[in-house]
C-alpha cells in the first residue's frame, strides 16, 4: 500500500492515480486515513458483469460522460444505450424549455424557408 497526504495529492495528483493502476494508495489527512484508491483495473471491476453499464448510466446521467462516450463505455450500441437509459427514465436530451422554444422557433423558420 502507499501512503500519500492530502497536500501531496493536491500538488501531483497523477502520481498517486499511476499507484493506484499497481497498489492501494491511502490518502491521510492530519495522520487521520481520508479516503483509499485502488485502480479499477486492479481489481477487475471493470470485467464484473453490469458494472461498466452501470457506471456509464451514472456518469451520463451526472452530465460528466456525453451519450456516444457512455455507450462506448458499456460497450453498448448507441440505440442500445438509449433504450437502456430510456427504459430507466433518465432523459436522452436535458434541454431548458427556453432551449426547447428556441429550437422550435429556429426550426419553423427552416422549414418555413
Amino acid at each position: 500500500m502507499i501512503t500519500v497526504n492530502v497536500s501531496g495529492l493536491k500538488n501531483n495528483p497523477s502520481e498517486a492515480l499511476r499507484s493506484a493502476k499497481e497498489d492501494m494508495v491511502l490518502v491521510m489527512n492530519r495522520d487521520e486515513p481520508d479516503a483509499l484508491m485502488i485502480g479499477v483495473n486492479q481489481m477487475k471491476a471493470l470485467d464484473m458483469p453490469g458494472v461498466r453499464t452501470a457506471l456509464a448510466t451514472a456518469l451520463f446521467k451526472d452530465g460528466d460522460l456525453s451519450l456516444a462516450r457512455a455507450a462506448k463505455l458499456a460497450s453498448m450500441t448507441l440505440a442500445g444505450f438509449i433504450t437502456h437509459i430510456s427504459r430507466l427514465g433518465i432523459p436522452v436530451i436535458s434541454q431548458s424549455d427556453e432551449e426547447v422554444e428556441s429550437d422550435m422557433d429556429t426550426l419553423d423558420e427552416w422549414l418555413a424557408s
